[in-house]
């Protein structure tokens, strides 16, 4: 229990320090700078997804600090939840290649995909990568350890804006389409220059799992182009049924403000009104929500549930229509079947971070539950794929460390050719992925 504490005031103070620090404006904002929007004449109904809206040459910062390295920015045609055609952004880092025999591995992609979770657009990759200074703009200088060492062995690595140009935080298949489309610009791109062959791994972890989990299983009926070229997806941290863990994480101490942020970000996606449901504390939170990074909302709302957020009669969640229909659309494994293998990674040791296990849908790691992550794999090996789980006895933040050596040697040995792995048989059961019903 001593080091339980400990853990918790550890991240807790690291957390807190970074929230204290000087705020300076972003460099490049989507407000004032006109690369990120789409003006041309020609809608964006008759643009074929992924294609080259816009493209320019960046030097890339890290923490707001100009590097050697330059990257692309594409904007390019995506398409939203409400499957309307939406304009997105996204970084692409490639090999400077003298000739193809100096640049072995640039037809070797990653897609990253960023766990920058944010309401805000500000927050996005391509912003802080441009030479945002904002403490959210910090996030791609620890980002780095996870794709940093594809980027210094030459292989082409792609960083889409993956919650599109609104920010809708948790809307699963958003992501999904937005990671989707940013792959097929980058094969769209001259300026890139990948053969039609190139071979791409998908990897991420937290919200970068979202994004990566979606683009997997979306892949094979909404990019079948791009799905062509995937050859696995690694995930950690994984988001499974939002409905489940709105009731794990509420007023969680560290946790707690992910809930309200969810919604939001989920209701905004499925144009959905929810101040009509809401407390006059729950307006409050919303309204100081609208634009929040997470980094803005850990220890921040540790009192914070749906109970004191929203009126009595809406207390039973499945009383509200519209809720339902769009937290059964971001529960992960009704969009599609991912042909892909996957290497899945996921902690128990919540507590760690102050969040004690559900009654009804048991361990997690601090945010993310346990049970939901074995269910869902266990439906896709049933459903044929190969799929290689493993749990941690850690939290959230210290799992990503666990995983990641093993994420990597795993994706390595894809772009070796080498089989998947999988332990399908030895993945103990979890709980039911069932969407959720109406009660009027």
């Amino acid at each position: 229990m001593q080091f339980r504490l400990s853990t918790q005031r550890l991240l807790q103070t690291a957390v807190q320090t970074a929230v204290a620090a000087i705020m300076v404006p972003s460099m490049a904002s989507a407000a004032t700078d006109p690369f990120y929007q789409y003006t041309d004449s020609t809608p964006l109904s008759s643009i074929a997804p992924g294609t080259v809206l816009k493209s320019r040459t960046i030097s890339v910062y890290i923490a707001g600090l100009k590097t050697s390295y330059k990257a692309t920015q594409i904007v390019y045609r995506s398409t939203d939840a409400m499957l309307q055609p939406a304009a997105n952004v996204t970084t692409v880092f490639t090999p400077d290649c003298a000739s193809a025999s100096a640049c072995p591995n640039k037809n070797k992609v990653i897609s990253y995909q960023s766990f920058y979770d944010s309401l805000n657009p500000e927050d996005s990759p391509s912003r802080a990568f441009a030479g945002g200074k904002r403490l959210p703009d910090m996030l791609p200088a620890v980002e780095t350890m996870l794709f940093g060492s594809y980027v210094k062995k030459g292989y082409t690595v792609v960083i889409s804006d993956t919650e599109g140009q609104k920010a809708n935080f948790a809307a699963g298949p958003e992501y999904g389409y937005n990671t989707l489309d940013s792959i097929r610009a980058t094969f769209n791109s001259p300026q890139i220059g990948l053969n039609n062959n190139a071979k791409v791994a998908l990897i991420g972890y937290s919200g970068g799992a979202i994004a990566t989990e979606w683009a997997a299983e979306l892949a094979p009926t909404y990019a079948p182009d791009v799905n062509a070229n995937l050859i696995g997806a690694a995930f950690g941290g994984t988001l499974v049924s939002p409905e489940h863990n709105l009731s794990y994480i509420e007023d969680a101490p560290m946790w707690g403000g992910v809930m309200p942020m969810a919604v939001i970000g989920v209701s905004r996606s499925y144009n959905i009104d929810i101040q009509k449901y809401l407390t006059e504390r729950g307006l409050d939170v919303y309204n100081k929500m609208q634009k929040a990074s997470i980094a803005y909302v850990l220890f921040q709302y540790s009192n914070v549930s749906w109970k004191a957020l929203v009126k009595p009669e809406y207390q039973d969640r499945t009383k509200i229509p519209e809720y339902v229909a769009a937290v059964n659309k971001v529960i992960m494994g009704t969009g599609g079947t991912p042909t892909i293998p996957l290497q899945i990674g996921q902690g128990t040791g919540g507590i760690w971070e102050g969040t004690k296990p559900s009654p009804l849908w048991g361990k997690g790691d601090g945010v993310m539950l346990a049970g939901d992550v074995r269910s869902l794999a266990r439906q896709y090996c049933a459903q044929g794929v190969k799929v290689q789980h493993k749990e941690y006895g850690s939290s959230h933040f210290v799992t990503m460390v666990s995983w990641l050596p093993g994420a990597t040697a795993w994706i390595d040995d894809r772009f070796a050719g080498k089989p998947a792995p999988e332990n399908c048989a030895s993945i103990a059961p979890g709980n039911s992925l069932e969407p959720l019903v109406y009660t009027p």
